[in-house]
């Protein structure tokens, strides 16, 4: 995807102003129709899930005490895993929102709840509600795209180290919630800088280190312990069930910004932003996972991320409710409601990940019979400098286009990809 307001074909070119303040005014209702009917139901939904949660999580690690046995190290690493998805997506990451805040329940609140990842929600509630929330998708300026470490846009400089970006991105998928703490650090642009000597960086860190010795020795050193003999096999059940949490919601978070379809901005495209115009952008920003009822609380309700970046402060389990009419706006006003199964969204995450890792136009100017040839040419930009690999993506780009324009199947299809 290349910015929105340089493509060609705006798919938003057809809105006036005065259509856009409306369709802010209209998802406005909605919003304030769930406000005004939130109750008892949904205190209830939330205390239900709660303690659903922490039954499972305190059953499995009983269980695990016998993890010696093969059924009992199975029953308890998957119970164990299932417990932590649903405390770090339904509960922790919604609650962080100040979803459940109207309750006035100071154990269910945004600023007293404290969730079981390793960086600390103080932190993840800048990074994410007050920046990411704000600054969907603005090139510059929402360093969720590509989490500062990838190449999610046509429109960000190609780099040779864009090339093992696929690896990066499957690391990060294996130990995801150190790369959120590293992120909410703003590690990379701090060692850049020079500024991890700052006594603000310091005090961050030491907050996330201190998180991570907790975490560590509760999963690592107490419960094994506990064990007694299954000391290992709790060890490693506590590894997988860790390993589950953060394969699954980082395939929940890939499906909600990076899948294509999914539409980036220019950073002075958000100057003089109304609400209708940031109403836009979360709704053409974002991408939907179709499901089951299951599907969506384990994804924390983040399966509906269209309507979490139009409502990020609605109770989660409302969103369902208000698709369909997010929906009919989508349609009533020509706009494309991005939305696929599971399995083909994390593909379509993936295969943008993969597209950009290579420069602009060289996949689509590459057929088996001029592999020798384009591998050559990948090498010469990999070691010339800026201007080498900005000449020669310009001039695969031209090719790219001329193919597509006069039909030629293979690249043509691969265009349209």
């Amino acid at each position: 995807m290349t910015a929105i307001q340089k493509k060609p074909n705006n798919p938003v070119a057809h809105l006036t102003p005065e259509d856009i303040e409306e369709l802010g005014r209209e998802l406005d209702a909605i919003r304030q129709e769930v406000l005004d009917s939130r109750g008892a139901s949904d205190a209830a939904y939330i205390r239900r899930v709660i303690t659903t949660q922490r039954y499972l999580e305190l059953g499995s690690r009983a269980v695990l005490l016998f993890s010696l046995f093969p059924p009992a190290w199975v029953a308890g690493t998957a119970g164990l895993g299932v417990a932590k998805i649903l405390e770090n997506m339904e509960i922790g990451h919604n609650v962080l929102h100040g979803q459940w805040d109207w309750m006035r329940d100071p154990k269910i609140h945004s600023t007293t709840w404290e969730w079981d990842n390793v960086t600390p929600a103080e932190q993840w509630k800048h990074s994410h509600n007050e920046l990411h929330h704000t600054y969907t998708n603005v090139i510059g300026k929402d360093n969720d795209l590509g989490y500062g470490i990838m190449r999610v846009d046509e429109d960000q400089p190609w780099e040779p180290l864009h090339l093992g970006q696929p690896l990066w991105n499957f690391v990060n998928m294996l130990f995801f919630e150190y790369g959120i703490a590293a992120y909410d650090l703003e590690l990379r642009g701090n060692l850049k800088r020079g500024a991890t000597k700052s006594p603000e960086f310091r005090e961050n860190a030491g907050k996330v280190l201190r998180k991570i010795r907790r975490n560590v020795t509760r999963d690592y050193v107490i419960h094994p312990v506990l064990s007694g003999p299954s000391f290992f096999h709790t060890l490693s059940a506590n590894a997988v069930a860790n390993l589950m949490r953060n394969v699954w919601s980082h395939a929940i978070i890939m499906c909600g910004h990076f899948p294509e379809g999914v539409e980036t901005f220019e950073k002075r495209s958000i100057e003089g932003e109304t609400r209708g115009d940031w109403y836009l952008r979360q709704m053409l920003g974002s991408a939907n996972i179709s499901g089951s009822k299951v599907v969506h609380i384990m994804s924390g309700n983040l399966s509906h991320q269209i309507e979490h970046h139009l409502f990020p402060d609605l109770p989660s389990n409302r969103y369902a409710e208000v698709a369909p009419k997010v929906r009919a706006l989508f349609d009533k006003y020509g706009l494309t409601y991005v939305s696929r199964p599971l399995v083909p969204q994390v593909y379509s995450a993936w295969h943008r990940i993969f597209r950009l890792s290579t420069p602009n136009g060289w996949l689509d100017t590459t057929t088996v019979r001029n592999l020798p040839s384009q591998l050559a040419l990948l090498v010469k930009m990999v070691r010339g400098g800026p201007r080498v690999r900005r000449a020669a993506q310009a001039r695969m780009v031209q090719q790219a286009r001329r193919a597509a324009a006069s039909g030629t199947p293979e690249t043509t299809a691969r265009a349209a990809a």
